[in-house]
């Protein structure tokens, strides 16, 4: 498969070795939480630690790489310029997170998750050299999980010698893993926001601080345009590296000649926009490209149009049918998936789940299945929902809502559960969820349900058209008018299909957002 015999054993991989790789990722969990603060920079000089002992250091350094940062759309950005830059012919490596089914979605080459064979020989082989060197009651400890992924990343990339490699910031930017890399080609931050601030700092200041954190001296980098608090932090740390900073137009969609982006919703043209100014700047700093040559003004090459045109995110504005129940008739559940987690993002969640409500035909969408519905048929709007606890759901609950309502939609009921994946355990399938409903803590939940009912109640419009089908003592856990918390995803799911079968007229359509783990979660079940 490489030289040398870089990659280790060849043998032919099983479920069962594929589960031993897991349950060895998953043993690096260090965090007892998604919210945990311990990956906020704590010995960041382990890494290039790290990079040595994988020998990765004249490998990391060739490589001509795009580093993208960003509190909203750093992976729609990222998957636009993959699909752009394999579209003019190069091998591209894409490095993502998080992963919603399996870990492998984490590295894609030439817009295709890594092959688990590949995988396995690749893991092991940096899995082994760490262990070997590090040693938890020494010096050198084994990499958190995240660290580790993004250093089996970087040898993946290096071994199957691909012309470019698009890394996108797991977290921040100063302290990311991926910030490892010295000389990029080119880099991007995408919109600023307010996430993770428990870590990033609680002003727009601050973040923007951190995330500018990857720009290196002299080395091009392009943003979109930020609130003023952000762009001038962006605009002081450029200045202190000598980094040319340039702000990208979003996309003229003129420029598609009558296409679709390949992701939807209008936020989508400014990390198009953004894509298009990383890849004509790599093509430019690499040679392919003599400068300035694209236009972006009046026209764009047709490799350009057809990676933003082609380009796929899963779980962000998905749509997904629910394969229990036939399609075609109305009594049926139709899954809008959106893993939306910050307010602005919750808002332009709202405005694509409406427009696809009210007007399907005009979603043109390569991560939607193609279900027939008319806009006249008599419906249901359920949210399902569930979001991290360190984010603040009086910020995201009514931007959602209300944005919703602006376009005339409102929902019949909103289901809140907690997500199956677990913050302990790395898996690709659903052995590793609970199995027990009693053992899951739903405090949150219920403190998400009550957020909901004191908007929703102060503003009562929402008429169900709905006959509920019955609740199991088991299935809830509270249920009020406007609501219901549930003990598991799979009983929210399995109350939905009642519900279905009970209204053979109405066509319920659940909108799945707050968390892409709950997104994640949701395609696991409907596949399953």
């Amino acid at each position: 498969m490489t030289q040398d015999g870089e990659c280790g054993s060849n043998e032919a991989s099983s479920v069962s070795a594929y589960d031993e790789a897991m349950d060895a990722l998953s043993s690096l969990i260090t965090q007892k939480s998604r919210a945990d603060t311990s990956n906020s920079g704590h010995r960041f000089e382990l890494l290039f630690d790290y990079v040595k002992i994988l020998d990765l250091e004249e490998s990391i350094s060739k490589m001509k790489i795009i580093h993208v940062a960003g509190t909203k759309g750093k992976g729609s950005t990222c998957t636009f310029t993959e699909a752009i830059l394999r579209n003019c012919g190069f091998r591209t490596g894409l490095f993502t997170s998080p992963h919603l089914i399996d870990v492998r979605e984490r590295f894609r080459l030439d817009g295709v998750d890594i092959s688990e064979e590949k995988f396995l020989a690749y893991f092991w082989w940096c899995w082994d050299r760490l262990k070997e060197k590090c040693n938890d009651d020494m010096d050198i400890p084994m990499p958190n999980l995240f660290r580790f992924l993004a250093l089996l990343g970087f040898k993946i990339f290096a071994a199957e010698q691909v012309d470019v490699a698009i890394m996108e910031v797991g977290l921040g930017g100063k302290f990311d893993a991926t910030n490892v890399v010295q000389n990029p080609i080119v880099c991007g931050i995408s919109s600023l926001g307010y996430d993770h601030t428990e870590i990033l700092g609680d002003t727009l200041a601050l973040i923007a601080g951190e995330k500018a954190g990857i720009f290196k001296k002299g080395v091009p980098a392009f943003t979109v345009p930020q609130p003023d608090e952000a762009m001038e932090v962006l605009i002081e740390k450029a200045s202190q590296l000598d980094v040319p900073l340039e702000v990208a137009n979003p996309l003229d969609v003129k420029l598609l000649n009558g296409l679709d982006l390949g992701l939807v919703g209008d936020h989508q043209y400014l990390n198009a926009g953004l894509a298009i100014k990383l890849c004509s700047t790599w093509l430019q700093r690499t040679g392919h490209l003599e400068f300035d040559s694209i236009d972006q003004t009046s026209s764009l090459p047709q490799q350009f149009i057809k990676g933003l045109t082609t380009a796929a995110l899963q779980g962000r504005a998905q749509i997904m049918r629910d394969p229990s129940l036939d399609i075609e008739n109305p009594g049926s559940i139709v899954f809008y998936l959106d893993g939306a987690h910050s307010p602005e993002s919750m808002e332009a969640c709202g405005n694509w789940f409406s427009l696809a409500i009210k007007e399907p035909n005009l979603l043109k969408n390569n991560n939607s299945e193609i279900v027939p519905i008319n806009p006249n048929e008599n419906s249901a709007q359920i949210l399902l929902f569930n979001c991290m606890s360190v984010r603040d759901p009086q910020l995201l609950l009514p931007r959602l809502l209300k944005t919703c309502v602006g376009h005339g939609i409102n929902f019949n009921k909103a289901l809140f559960v907690p997500n199956m994946s677990l913050y302990t355990k790395v898996g690709s399938t659903t052995s590793s969820f609970p199995q027990t409903e009693s053992l899951v803590d739903v405090s949150w939940q219920l403190t998400l349900q009550r957020v909901w009912e004191n908007i929703v109640s102060s503003d009562r419009g929402n008429s169900s058209n709905v006959d509920n089908a019955e609740y199991s003592e088991i299935s809830v856990v509270k249920s009020c008018e406007n609501s219901v918390v549930f003990a598991s995803l799979p009983l929210a799911i399995k109350w939905l299909r009642d519900t279905a079968k009970h209204n053979k007229s109405v066509r319920l359509k659940v909108l799945v957002t707050g968390s892409l783990h709950l997104v994640g979660d949701v395609i696991k079940l409907l596949k399953k």
